[in-house]
């Protein structure tokens, strides 16, 4: 049976078992795997058999780097509801058919190399490119932006013979713009919301790329979706290159994460050279990710731009916030960047004060914050390490190395007298003293029924109810039946978060 085949197999059966009516298919999904694919635009084959099906997930396991089983496991469906790009796969997956049979049918794979890019008007010719940046996401500041296009430019100059240039109002070889939903592209193009396909952009002689307005963009490696990373890809697919099925590669069409390896693996590099050549001077230098890691830190005065600085009164209800904590005289602290705000019990947020103004040590971007309802001590958390503060003044040993990295919440929970950390599907109980997990934790997420995974911040309110927050939702957890009772949009919902008010005409909504 021929791959085409194989997949088209796994077409019909997934189709057969999508949700019903009502409950829709997410583009990042296994319905997004089999447009990217093409299948949609087949004919649906004559009975499937399990020989076929299994080999159709076998070929997605070989491409996404799954062991082998053939079987639609967890962890495959898993991988097919990652969020990637929107480039359809059907030039790249020739060549990845090609290596996947030879695998599994014991023979050696063809030495040769396939160039990855377009056969037709795929490659420019010119080695000078300008590019313009039509739009950008309004809450991130405009000279960040371009610092991390300008980066992501930069990582492809470095290893090729392109030079590249921005311009700012006349035209351009490569244009960047935001969008949201559909934006002309065609309906197999238009966006769906946060997560599916994140961007998608065009071969040479188009020279755009588009991204998803709607998504969480982010500068730095925490929370949130890395915009240079994903502008670094699709700016690799408007030179010319299609996906690659390597692991490490920028190019993957699952979108690397920042790391101490390179951003660019030599997949990517040999690439890139097979169209463009070497560069001029010199030989090829390559990047580590921890350079890119936080663009936000790059300008401690964020933001500076007129059009942000406008709106920073109530620029958290407009977007998302990195921590949310409350104190003992239940004044609300809500973080964003470099800056934090105060809403007091009435639901009146102060203007956005600067974090070094009052916690001079912490930095911008923290991960997650809680007040301990013990001591009133202040808890951030940042990458690997935590600080500890007893009003403005750090406590001697701080910041120190915590247990838990990248922690997405933390909460003080007054039924275990303990702080607890979430990360993903699991949480983890830590003590105060030391800040080291408590014995038989990590547990999953389950216990708190009902509470997503991947939420933004908690708190428990005066009313007694423990509040989860992911990007514009709140879910609201009754702690005597141990399960969430309420959701909703917090902007508009919550009067104690101080987006009424003066903000009320500056909300999401």
């Amino acid at each position: 049976m021929e791959a085409a085949a194989a997949l088209a197999a796994l077409g019909l059966l997934l189709l057969l078992a999508r949700p019903g009516p009502g409950a829709g298919v997410r583009r990042g999904g296994a319905k997004m795997f089999l447009e990217k694919y093409g299948y949609f635009d087949e004919p649906a084959p004559s009975g499937p058999t399990s020989e076929q099906f299994a080999e159709a997930v076998r070929e997605f396991q070989w491409v996404t780097h799954l062991p082998l089983s053939g079987v639609l496991d967890t962890s495959t469906v898993h991988q097919m509801n990652r969020p990637r790009c929107g480039v359809s796969d059907a030039e790249s997956h020739a060549a990845w058919a090609e290596r996947v049979h030879a695998l599994l049918s014991g023979r050696r794979a063809k030495t040769r190399r396939r160039k990855r890019y377009a056969q037709q008007g795929g490659k420019w010719y010119k080695r000078h490119l300008t590019y313009r940046i039509v739009n950008w996401p309004w809450y991130l500041p405009q000279h960040q932006v371009r610092l991390a296009v300008k980066a992501a430019f930069d990582l492809w100059s470095n290893v090729s013979s392109l030079v590249f240039w921005e311009v700012l109002d006349s035209p351009a070889d490569i244009r960047l713009a935001f969008f949201h939903g559909d934006h002309n592209d065609g309906l197999s193009n238009a966006f769906d919301g946060p997560g599916g396909a994140l961007a998608h952009a065009f071969f040479p002689r188009r020279g755009e790329a588009h991204f998803d307005s709607d998504e969480r963009w982010s500068l730095h490696s925490g929370k949130g979706r890395n915009l240079f990373v994903v502008v670094a890809h699709e700016i690799g697919h408007t030179l010319g290159l299609e996906h690659s099925p390597v692991r490490s590669a920028l190019m993957s069409p699952y979108y690397k994460k920042l790391g101490k390896d390179f951003v660019l693996s030599w997949d990517d590099i040999l690439a890139v050279q097979n169209l463009y050549g070497k560069p001029s001077k010199g030989s090829a230098v390559r990047l580590p990710g921890k350079l890119f890691a936080h663009f936000q830190d790059w300008s401690p005065d964020f933001p500076d731009d007129d059009q942000l600085q406008g709106s920073l009164g109530s620029y958290y209800c407009q977007s998302f916030f990195d921590a949310i904590t409350i104190d003992a005289d239940h004044n609300l602290y809500i973080f964003k960047g470099h800056h934090y705000w105060v809403v007091t019990k009435g639901g009146n947020a102060t203007d956005p004060q600067l974090l070094r103004t009052r916690w001079a040590e912490l930095p911008a971007g923290i991960d997650a914050a809680a007040v301990s309802e013990a001591d009133g001590k202040f808890y951030f958390f940042k990458g690997g390490r935590c600080w500890r503060y007893k009003g403005s003044a750090l406590e001697a040993g701080f910041p120190q190395k915590c247990s838990t990295r990248h922690p997405d919440a933390a909460l003080y929970f007054q039924q275990l007298r303990h702080l607890v950390l979430f990360k993903g599907p699991k949480y983890y109980v830590v003590s105060e003293e030391s800040l080291q997990v408590e014995p038989y934790y990590p547990r999953s997420l389950r216990d708190w029924n009902g509470v997503p995974a991947g939420v933004d911040g908690a708190l428990t309110q005066q009313d007694g109810f423990v509040y989860f927050f992911r990007e514009d939702q709140y879910w609201k957890f009754d702690q005597a039946k141990l399960q969430v009772v309420a959701t909703g949009k917090w902007a508009a919902q919550l009067p104690w978060i101080g987006c009424w008010g003066r903000n009320s005409s500056q909300t999401l909504f």
